[in-house]
C-alpha cells in the first residue's frame, strides 16, 4: 500500500498565530455567551488580585489589632475565596460549553463542504486524512477555545494587574523585576517559530497515518487474502514513527522553552526579593509589603510561564486551524451555475454531443473520444465492451461527477452545466457495480433511495428486487444490522438491496452498472424481470459484460478504447462480425 500525496490542499506550514482568526466567524455567532464568560473571567481575575491586599493587612496588623478584627479579616478572606471558586467554576462551564458548540459547528461545516465534493477531490486526498482533520484537528481547536484562550486571558489579566499592583506596592522593586521581561520574551519568540513548523508537520503526519490505517481497514480482506498483514503493519508503523519523531522534536523544544522561561522568571524574582529583604532589614519596607510584593511577583511570574506554555498550544492549534480552513475554503471543480435553469417535469432524454473526456488524476489518455449518443425517453440502451473502454465513464458524466473537456451532455435538451446538480440527480437512480451498503439496518439501506418512503413501499421494492426472501430470513428481518459496508451480507444480497434502493427511488432515468453481476442464474432472471418491469417508460442505460442481460435492450452500443465502434440490436451486431460478435462468441460460443 502506498501513501497518496495530497495535491488538492496545500501543505504549507503555519506562518503565525493569526491563523486562529479563522475561528472568529464561528465564535461571533455566540457573542452573548462570550460576553458573559469574559465578564466572569475578569471578575475572578480581579478577586485573585485582591487577595494579596488582605494578606498584607493581616501580616502588618497581626498582634496590633483585636482578635475580633482579625476574625473579620479571615472571614472576609474566606468569602473572597468562595467567590473565586464559584466564579472559576462558572467560567469553566461557560468557556467549555462555548468550545464544544463552536467545534461542533466547525465539524458540521467541514463535513458539509467535503461531502459534496466531486470524485476528483477524493482522488487526491485519503478519506482518512479528511477524518483526521475533522477529529484530531478540531480537538486541538476545542482545547484552545475551551481552555487555552480562557487561561491565556486570565493570565494576561493577572500579568498586567499584577504589574500594576507591584508598582503600587514598590516602584523600585517593580522596576528591577521588569528588567528581565525582554530576556524572557526573546526565547518565546525564537522557539515559538520552530514550534509552529513542527506542530503543523506533526498534524500532517498524524493525518497521513490515519489515512493509511483507513485504507488498510477498508481493504482488510484483500490485505489478509494476500497475507500482507506485515506489510500493512510496517507501512503504518513507519508513518506512526515519523509522527512520533516530529512530536518528540516539538515536545523537546517546548520543554526547553518552559525550562528557560521558568528559570529566568523565578531567578529574577529571587534577585528582586534579595533587594526587598535588604529594604526590610533597613526598615524602608514592612513585612506585609514584602509578602504582598512577593505574591504579586509570583502571580506575574506564573502568568508569564503559563502564557509561554499556552503560546505553544496556540501555535499548534494555529496549524490545525489552517488545515481545517483549507478544507473549508476548497472549492469543488464541479460547481452549480450562479443562475441555474429550472428543470421541468423530466422526460428522460439524454444526449452526448461530441464529448471528449480525460480523468484529471489519471495518466492514461482520453477516456472518451468524440462520443455522440442519444437515449430517447423510455429507451433502454446497453453499453458493452472490454474493461476500460469508457462505459462507466458515460454514467459518471451523466451524474456530472466530472465535466467533459469538450462537447455537451444534455438532459431534455438542458446542458447539465446549466442545471443545479441536486435538481437533475434527483431524477436518476443508480445501481453501481460495487454497491455501497451503509452500517445500519436493511430497512434504512433500502430507504436511502427515497428517505420519505413508507415501510410498505420499502418492502414492495425489496420484493421487486427478489430480496424479500433472504431479508425475512435474517435474525431481525428488515431491522437487521448489516455491519460496515454490509460485511454481514453476501455479494448477491448487497446487490439486491442496491437494486431495491433504485426501484424505491422510481426515477425517470436508470443507470445500471453491472447490476446483476453478483447474482446467481436463478436470481439474475428474477431481478432482470423486475428491472425490465421497472424500466418501462424510463430511460435506462445498462452496462453489462454478461451479454445475456442486454439482448432485449432497444439498442446496444459497443465501446472500445473510448470510442463508439458499433451500434444496433443483438442480432444486427452479431451479423456485423465485429467486436460484439467476438464477445458473443466467447460467451455463447456462437
Amino acid at each position: 500500500m502506498t501513501s497518496r500525496k495530497n495535491q488538492n490542499i496545500k501543505q504549507s506550514s503555519s506562518k503565525n498565530i493569526k491563523a486562529l482568526s479563522a475561528i472568529w466567524p464561528f465564535l461571533k455567532n455566540y457573542t452573548g455567551l462570550m460576553s458573559i464568560a469574559l465578564t466572569v473571567l475578569v471578575l475572578t481575575a480581579s478577586i485573585s488580585l485582591v487577595l494579596p491586599l488582605a494578606v498584607r493587612k493581616v501580616i502588618d496588623e497581626f498582634g496590633v489589632q483585636s482578635t475580633g478584627l482579625l476574625d473579620q479579616y479571615f472571614t472576609l478572606a474566606l468569602i473572597v475565596v468562595a467567590l473565586l471558586a464559584i466564579g472559576t467554576g462558572v467560567r469553566y462551564y461557560l468557556v467549555t460549553r462555548l468550545g464544544e458548540r463552536v467545534v461542533a459547528d466547525i465539524r458540521a461545516l467541514v463535513f458539509k463542504n467535503t461531502i459534496g465534493m466531486s470524485p476528483s477531490f477524493f482522488e487526491r486526498i485519503l478519506t482518512g486524512e479528511v477524518l483526521s482533520r475533522i477529529t484530531t484537528d478540531t480537538t486541538l481547536i476545542l482545547s484552545v477555545i475551551g481552555s487555552s484562550i480562557s487561561v491565556a486571558l486570565r493570565n494576561a489579566l493577572l500579568f498586567f494587574g499584577g504589574i500594576l499592583m507591584m508598582l503600587i506596592t514598590s516602584i523600585k522593586l517593580t522596576a528591577l523585576a521588569l528588567l528581565i521581561v525582554p530576556i524572557v520574551i526573546i526565547p518565546i519568540i525564537f522557539l515559538g517559530k520552530k514550534l509552529r513548523t513542527l506542530s503543523r508537520e506533526n498534524q500532517d503526519q498524524i493525518a497521513a497515518s490515519s489515512g493509511n490505517a483507513s485504507e488498510a481497514f477498508l481493504g482488510v480482506q484483500t490485505v489478509q487474502a494476500f497475507t500482507n498483514e506485515n506489510l500493512a503493519i510496517q507501512s503504518f508503523s513507519n508513518l506512526t514513527e515519523d509522527s512520533y519523531r516530529v512530536a518528540m522534536k516539538r515536545i523537546s523544544i517546548r520543554a526547553l522553552m518552559t525550562v528557560i522561561v521558568i528559570f529566568l522568571i523565578f531567578a529574577g524574582i529571587i534577585g528582586v526579593l534579595w533587594v526587598g529583604a535588604r529594604d526590610l532589614q533597613n526598615g524602608t519596607a514592612t513585612a506585609g509589603e514584602l509578602i504582598q510584593f512577593l505574591i504579586y511577583a509570583i502571580m506575574v511570574g506564573g502568568s508569564v510561564a503559563a502564557l509561554s506554555e499556552i503560546w505553544g498550544e496556540l501555535q499548534r492549534a494555529a496549524g490545525a486551524t489552517e488545515r481545517l480552513a483549507e478544507l473549508l475554503n476548497t472549492r469543488d471543480c464541479i460547481t452549480d451555475p450562479i443562475r441555474p435553469k429550472i428543470l421541468p417535469n423530466i422526460k428522460g432524454k439524454i444526449q452526448f454531443k461530441d464529448v471528449e473526456f480525460s480523468y484529471p488524476s489519471r495518466l492514461e489518455g482520453a477516456a472518451l473520444k468524440g462520443i455522440s449518443l442519444t437515449a430517447n425517453p423510455g429507451e433502454t440502451i446497453a453499453l458493452v465492451g472490454p474493461s476500460g473502454a469508457g462505459k462507466s465513464t458515460i454514467l459518471q458524466l451523466i451524474l456530472r461527477f466530472y465535466d467533459p473537456l469538450s462537447g455537451e451532455i444534455l438532459i431534455d435538451d438542458f446542458n447539465l452545466k446549466d442545471l443545479k446538480k441536486e435538481d437533475f440527480r434527483k431524477e436518476i437512480a443508480l445501481v453501481p457495480q460495487d454497491p455501497i451498503i451503509f452500517a445500519t439496518t436493511v430497512m434504512e439501506n433500502i430507504k436511502f433511495g427515497r428517505p420519505d418512503s413508507t415501510e410498505e413501499e420499502i418492502k414492495k421494492a425489496a420484493r421487486s428486487a427478489s430480496a424479500a426472501d433472504f431479508i425475512e430470513q435474517l435474525p431481525q428481518g428488515y431491522s437487521t444490522y448489516v455491519g460496515e459496508r454490509g460485511m454481514m451480507l453476501s455479494g448477491g444480497q448487497k446487490q439486491r438491496i442496491a437494486i431495491a434502493r433504485a426501484i424505491l427511488r422510481n426515477a425517470p432515468i436508470l443507470l445500471l452498472d453491472e447490476a446483476t453481476s453478483a447474482l446467481d442464474s436463478e436470481n439474475e432472471v428474477a431481478v432482470q424481470t423486475a428491472v425490465d418491469e421497472l424500466s418501462r417508460g424510463k430511460t435506462t442505460l445498462v452496462i453489462a459484460h454478461r451479454l445475456s442481460t442486454v439482448q432485449r435492450a432497444d439498442r446496444i452500443v459497443v465501446f472500445d478504447n473510448g470510442r463508439m465502434v458499433a451500434e444496433g440490436t443483438h442480432n444486427s451486431l452479431i451479423s456485423q462480425n465485429g467486436l460484439y460478435a467476438r464477445l458473443a462468441h466467447l460467451q455463447f460460443g456462437v
